[in-house]
Parts: structure tokens; C-alpha cells; sequence
């Protein structure tokens, strides 16, 4: 019987000093509870992913340090904990295996990510994958993230040439809409293929535009699930394994390429372990799933970056009012301070939603009127704009005025502005630059109108009143920077724009294929013009949580300066 613990942590990068601390702590309530072996996600000493401070070979330096610091705590037990290891230049995405406080052996990362959000052949070199060891007389593989994505990654060199009982996969795997559902059938389909118990151990927390799920997932032999961790908190989640204590047979018919490596690895004896509850819990719902991302993401944004309150431009829109109220469900009621700021085109209606909306939410909500400072705008750029009809210039003046104002009181007094924009808006440029895109974070960045409504209304759900007061999901859609602007006036309606969207920029699909899918030609073409010109905003846009399959910014990184047009 082994009894192993998956340490579900949310580490911050470059904290090295924290996240040792927090290891050490994790290392010790593992130990109290009797767990033979814990293990911690990918990287979670540097934290993931720590980009070019693998450049630096002081980091590095302190990184193995600082892995002797941790590694000196983990007395009584064995632990498998997530690290860059080596110089610069010759780096691996390392785990190291660490019994009774001595450094056992290290794993290094074979199959490397370079796709989407991943840049890892940047930085690391591959590993061969071609170890196991053996803990109790148990033999266990260990594998890094992407290793175990793939049917004949290192996994199945370790079950079918190496014996291996127990396969622990250590991860840092980024969160996306419907993730969840496909790592596990992953995993469960690699514990079948390989016939061993698969652990999986994810990290949690927010990075920059990154939120990590946690998650962590424990199969048997038949793919059926053992155990599940709590999604977007951290979590230490045990599990009793009955593993017969002896190696399992080699199912390969040839072994191919060098041996695998062996490291036996004894039991530190130990008192009687006090009983544990090995936790299955149910995922949450879809809807539920990605507003307790965008919570998570945000709040660690905010806390990481060393800022203690938030400061949001409120429009008594529904983008505004999500923002609001999921600053307020991060960092707490008294953290979010909202600011209206009306101009001559805001609707009487607009303000009283906003002061509604503050109401519900119990935030402070201050009003500054840009009336005067518009007109005094309008006057230093009368000769300027002599002559010409008033159009985007003016109207995009007021977007400015409050993009500074924001500034401001961030300047003044710390806060961090959040931005309000949504996916729809940003992808096709209907946003003002240097005006309500200016900002710290963007919080909905990465979320469709369409769907930004379905939170709206969620969020009003779980209290069963209507915090997003319900004038503000049934109005028209409007900018209000001209007399009865809306956005329709732009753009097509968002139930249209949405799936267009989804179509050109998540799935990567060509003007005709998406014609061909019933939308209208002139439409398709419209919409992808826009998309395509507006790559120079999104660009300076701030970031903002990463939601959907490809998000702007780390995801979809296409040249600002392009002369490709696709015909259709």
C-alpha cells in the first residue's frame, strides 16, 4: 500500500523564496497525514512559466539553491518536486526525486511544447524519458506535462519496457474552456493503454494571462477515476494505492533503444497513518467553470503585481458590470472602486444602472462628468478640425478622456485600472486606443459578447437576485459616444459577429469555409477586414485571462505589418 499525495499549489515566478516555503509547508502536512510520497506540479519551484529569466544564469544559480533549501525539509518522506535544472543554454524542465532529504534522481522533460501558449524548445533541451524508480519496491514512472499527451511518450517507455506500476505525471497545464473534460479522458485512456495507475498533480493560480485549473486526477489499470482534486484552489489530495509490491512483468516484445534507467528508492518506515478521505469531486459546470477562471486570474494578477485595490470605468453596460462584479468576487467589495463618467451623449439611465450595479455589488462608486473637459478639448482643436464633420475623432476624444481620468487616479493613489472590452470588440478593432483599452488588465478579454451575457446572468443566479440589474442585459448595446449610437450601427448583431469570430480567428478557417457554414459573404468579408487591420491595437492591448482555445496575445501572434489578404 502506498500512500501518495498530490500537491496542488499556486506557485508565483521568480518567488523562489515563497514557493520553497510553500513546498517545505505542503511537504509537512503531507508527512503528518502519512503520504509515503508527494508530489508537486511542473516548475512549481520558479513557478510556470518563467520565460527568459531562464536566460539568466543567476536565476538558474538560485534555482538550485534554492531546490537544496527545499530539498534539506522533505525528512521522512519522498517528495517529486518541478524545476529548471542546468546553464543557460543546456537547460531541462527537470523533476527532481527527493527521498528522506537526499536528492535520489532526476527526471528531465522529453517532449517539449511549441505551440499555442507553449515556447519551450526556446529554452529547454529534451530529456529521453527513459527512467523509473522503484519506492517501496513499487515501480513508478514520472513524467512532465506534455509527455503523457502523447501515446508513445515516456509513459509507455516506462510501463511497457520499465515495469511500471504507477505512472505521475507533474504539470502545469494551462486552463481553457472544456480542458478539463479532455485531459481526463486523456489520462484515462493512457491508463488503460499502459495498465498502471496514472496520477496526475496540476498547478493552480493565475500567470499573466494564464490560469491554471488544478484539477489534479488519479486513474487505476481500467481507466476509471480514483480520485479529483478541487478546481482553481489549492489542495493537498491523497490516495491509498494498492499496488502489489513487485515489479510488472515487461509487456514489450523487444525493448528498444538504451535500458531504462532504475533507481530503487526504500520507505522511510512510519507511525500508523491516521485515516484520509480520498476526495472525488464533481467538476463544475461549464458556465460556472470559466467565471471561477476569470476570478482566480484576476485576483492573482492583482496580488502578484503587488496592487491591493482596482479601479473600473462604469458605463451601466454589461462588459463593465461583469468586470465589476468579478473584481469584487477576487479581491473583495471594499478593494473595487468604479467611476462613471458621463458625457453629454450618456443616457440618464446609464448613470442610475451604474449607481444601481455599485449598490449590489457594495463598491464605492465616484462620479466624474467629462463634459467640460470635452468641450475644452473641442475648443483647443476647433481651428484643427475646421471645416471637417464631426465623425470618430470627437467621439473617440471621450474614450480618451476617460482613459486618463482612470490613469490618473491609478496614479494618485495605486490602484490598477481594469480594462472592460470583450473578446467581440477587440477582435475587430471597435475599441479606442489609449481610451478604454488603457489599463492594467483586461479581465473579459478573452470573452465573447455572447457569452459574456450567459455570465451576466449566471452570476445573478447564484444569488437569485439581480446584482447585474436586469435593464443592463436588456439594453441595446451601445458605446454612447454620439446621439442614439448602438453598435449594430458597426457591426452585426454579436450573435452573428460571435460565431464568425470563433470561426476566422479560434479555428483558423478560410473566408469560403466560413461563407460555406450559411453566413453572408458581404458579412465574412467585413468582419475578417476588421480583424485583419486591427492586429496594432490588439498588440498594446494590456493582457487579460485566457479563456477560450486561442486568445489573443500569446496564443495568435500574426505581424502588425501584413499585406495578406485572403479572397473570397
Amino acid at each position: 500500500m502506498l500512500r501518495l499525495a498530490l500537491a496542488q499549489i499556486n506557485p508565483t515566478v521568480g518567488d523562489l523564496a515563497g514557493n520553497s516555503r510553500k513546498i517545505i509547508e505542503y511537504i509537512e502536512r503531507a508527512r503528518q497525514l502519512g503520504a509515503d510520497l508527494v508530489a508537486f506540479p511542473e516548475l512549481c519551484l520558479s513557478g510556470y512559466p518563467p520565460e527568459d529569466l531562464l536566460l539568466k544564469q543567476s536565476f538558474l544559480a538560485d534555482c538550485g539553491k534554492w531546490l537544496d533549501r527545499t530539498r534539506a525539509a522533505a525528512c521522512g518522506i519522498a517528495a517529486i518536486i518541478g524545476f529548471p535544472e542546468g546553464r543557460v543554454g543546456e537547460v531541462s524542465n527537470a523533476a527532481a526525486f527527493i527521498s528522506d532529504a537526499r536528492l535520489a534522481g532526476i527526471y528531465r522533460k522529453a517532449l517539449l511544447p511549441n505551440y499555442g501558449v507553449f515556447d519551450e524548445m526556446r529554452y529547454f533541451k529534451p530529456g529521453d524519458g527513459r527512467q523509473v524508480f522503484e519506492i517501496g519496491g513499487i515501480t513508478t514512472g514520472i513524467s512532465i506535462c506534455e509527455d503523457i499527451w502523447h501515446y508513445d511518450g515516456p509513459p509507455s517507455i516506462q510501463a511497457q519496457q520499465g515495469g511500471a506500476s504507477l505512472l505521475i505525471n507533474i504539470s502545469a497545464s494551462p486552463y481553457h474552456a472544456s480542458k478539463g473534460g479532455e485531459r481526463a479522458d486523456m489520462l484515462a485512456a493512457r491508463a488503460r493503454d499502459y495498465g498502471a495507475i496514472v496520477a496526475y498533480v496540476n498547478t493552480v493560480g493565475g500567470q499573466d494571462e494564464l490560469v491554471f485549473d488544478g484539477q489534479s486526477l488519479v486513474f487505476d489499470p481500467r481507466g476509471r477515476l480514483i480520485a479529483r482534486g478541487p478546481q482553481f484552489e489549492e489542495d493537498l489530495l491523497l490516495v491509498d494505492l494498492d499496488i502489489a509490491g513487485r515489479r510488472r512483468a515487461d509487456r514489450s516484445t523487444a525493448s528498444t533503444g538504451p535500458p531504462i534507467e532504475r533507481t530503487v528508492i526504500p520507505i522511510t518506515a512510519s507511525s500508523p497513518k491516521p485515516a484520509v478521505e480520498t476526495r472525488n469531486l464533481e467538476p463544475l459546470q461549464p458556465v460556472a467553470e470559466i467565471y471561477r477562471a476569470l476570478v482566480v486570474g484576476t485576483g492573482d494578477y492583482v496580488r502578484k503585481n503587488g496592487f491591493a485595490r482596482v479601479v473600473i470605468g462604469l458605463s451601466g453596460g454589461v462588459d463593465s458590470s461583469l468586470t465589476a462584479a468579478v473584481a469584487a468576487d477576487a479581491l473583495g467589495a471594499d478593494n473595487v472602486i468604479g467611476v462613471a463618467m458621463p458625457s453629454p451623449y450618456s443616457s440618464p439611465q446609464s448613470l442610475t444602472d451604474a449607481q444601481q450595479l455599485a449598490r449590489n455589488l457594495g463598491i464605492e462608486l465616484r462620479i466624474l462628468s467629462i463634459g467640460d473637459v470635452l468641450h475644452s478639448y473641442l475648443e483647443t482643436l476647433r481651428e484643427q478640425f475646421a471645416g471637417r464633420p464631426p465623425d470618430v475623432a470627437e467621439e473617440n476624444l471621450q474614450a480618451r478622456i476617460r482613459g486618463n481620468l482612470l490613469m490618473a487616479l491609478s496614479n494618485k493613489f495605486g490602484w490598477l485600472v481594469l480594462t472592460t472590452g470583450n473578446k467581440s470588440e477587440i477582435a475587430v478593432g471597435y475599441a479606442t486606443l489609449y481610451g478604454d483599452m488603457a489599463g492594467g488588465f483586461a479581465v473579459i478579454k478573452d470573452i465573447p459578447k455572447t457569452l459574456v451575457y450567459e455570465l451576466a446572468r449566471w452570476r445573478n443566479a447564484q444569488q437569485q437576485s439581480e446584482i447585474i440589474p436586469a435593464r443592463v442585459m436588456a439594453k441595446e448595446p451601445s458605446a454612447e459616444l454620439r446621439p442614439n449610437q448602438r453598435d449594430t450601427d458597426s457591426l452585426p448583431p454579436y450573435s452573428v459577429l460571435d460565431p464568425i469570430l470563433k470561426a476566422y480567428v479560434e479555428e483558423d478557417r478560410g473566408l469560403e469555409e466560413i461563407i460555406s457554414m450559411g453566413f453572408d459573404r458581404d458579412t465574412v468579408r467585413y468582419v475578417t477586414k476588421l480583424v485583419d487591420r486591427n492586429e496594432y491595437k490588439r498588440r498594446q492591448a494590456p493582457p487579460g485571462v485566457k479563456i477560450t482555445h486561442k486568445a489573443f496575445g500569446r496564443d495568435r501572434r500574426l505581424p502588425i505589418t501584413s499585406r495578406y489578404t485572403e479572397t473570397a
